[in-house]
């Protein structure tokens, strides 16, 4: 499924990546946050007071073991201790014990530090230089990022490709306006990092076609349970897109949920359809209203619902005849079963694979008679994608299921998460 819109996306998007980087002008964005310097030359300057403060220490371990006066730096050699003096200065060196931690501030502004001291902090400077290289290491990863910026006009030139992309496969012209218009606000004048830019449009394009499945789809069978009885549903299309088949699925459907079915012949113009709905009703064991050919269309789907009535069913499944939107007395005599039959919910019924023109079909079906739902038939085969893409966005009507296949349980639940996946999202 979609096989060749992604690839087309694919390309489009490697493309758009690539010219942007090479055309799209550099920008510097600064960014300033290493403002830590200061806060590490305070500690620097803290480490040589706990040292002296060592020195002290030492002083008070060595005096009284040798009970002479403390040895004075080596930068004094000249002065020589005299006997005489010795005694004054014991009571001195046993103050710094009841000194508070406070007073040895001032002794060390008095007396210079001494060699093996300088030497210490030196080492610990050195010590600390990796620390200030870490510094750089970090600040690496915050320096000047280089972005780029596209301009409207460049944006226009870059886009164009894409947009041929989409043309290619069937996306309806509303949707690639609504596309363009997105990535516009996403990608025009706004600062992408460099080397980032096909993600950033990558990204920026299924938010894109997510948002074009924003109307939330229904529940068929629920919708019917909480419903008086009979449900009544009018399926309705072009000629040929498989109506007839996609209301055998459904009566299938019906029935593995409990809910009993009748099956009204509408087309009493084609030929074989009555046969054909006819067949499908008895391989499901399924009652079939019919008419004769050429029969008023409105009055074989009037008998269908009173025969529902009468045997208390859960659901009427009416056929109407395929019909061009140009053929405006087909268009009438619809309008005329719709007023007849006043079904709860209206289906058109398209094929996926001829895409532009199922959406196309959708929007006059809706304009003519209004319409609740759509069914796209052929999914398995539809290598474009279009018609999926595009449908719920045109008509604002969600698609509640995709046919696939010729069997009664072809039929699956519309999953927009499948579509983005097989689209390469």
């Amino acid at each position: 499924m979609f096989k060749f819109l992604k690839e087309k996306l694919k390309k489009a998007i490697s493309s758009i990546g690539k010219k942007a980087e090479k055309e799209a002008p550099e920008e510097e964005t600064p960014i300033e946050e290493v403002k830590e310097i200061p806060k590490k030359e305070v500690k620097v300057e803290e480490k040589p007071k706990e040292e002296k403060k060592g020195f002290f220490a030492k002083l008070r371990k060595k005096e009284p073991k040798k009970e002479t006066p403390p040895e004075k730096p080596k930068t004094e050699p000249e002065i020589t201790p005299e006997p005489p003096k010795i005694k004054p200065k014991e009571p001195e060196i046993e103050k710094p014990k009841e000194l508070p931690k406070e007073e040895p501030k001032e002794d060390i502004k008095e007396k210079p530090p001494e060699k093996e001291e300088v030497k210490e902090i030196i080492k610990e400077e050195v010590k600390e230089k990796p620390k200030e290289e870490k510094k750089g290491f970090f600040a690496k990863f915050k320096e000047k990022i280089v972005t780029k910026k596209i301009s409207e006009e460049t944006f226009k030139d870059l886009f164009y490709e894409l947009e041929i992309a989409l043309l290619e496969n069937n996306v309806a012209v509303e949707v690639i306006e609504k596309i363009k218009e997105d990535l516009k606000k996403e990608l025009v004048n706004q600062p992408i990092p460099r080397g980032r830019i096909e993600n950033t449009v990558k990204y920026s394009l299924k938010n894109s076609i997510t948002s074009l499945f924003e109307l939330e789809s229904f529940n068929l069978i629920k919708e019917i349970k909480k419903s008086e009885k009979p449900y009544i549903i009018l399926f309705l299309g072009v000629n040929g897109s498989g109506k007839t088949t996609t209301i055998a699925k459904i009566a299938n459907l019906l029935q593995k949920n409990k809910l009993s079915v009748v099956l009204g012949a509408g087309d009493s113009f084609r030929k074989a359809a009555i046969e054909q709905l006819e067949e499908w009703g008895k391989r499901l064991k399924v009652k079939v209203i019919k008419h004769d050919y050429g029969s008023d269309p409105a009055a074989i789907c009037f008998d269908t619902i009173k025969f529902a009535q009468a045997h208390n069913l859960d659901v009427v499944l009416l056929d109407t005849a395929g019909r061009q939107h140009s053929n405006k007395n087909l268009i009438e005599e619809l309008k005329k079963i719709n007023r007849v039959s006043k079904p709860n919910l209206k289906i058109f019924i398209g094929e996926s694979i001829v895409g532009n023109d199922a959406v196309n079909q959708s929007k006059d079906f809706n304009e003519a008679v209004g319409i609740d739902a759509i069914i796209l038939t052929k999914s398995d085969v539809d290598e474009k994608g279009g018609a999926i893409v595009s449908i719920s966005h045109v008509t604002k009507k969600p698609i509640i299921y995709l046919g696939h296949g010729q069997n009664p349980s072809d039929l699956e639940e519309f999953n927009k998460e499948k579509i983005l996946k097989n689209l390469g999202f």
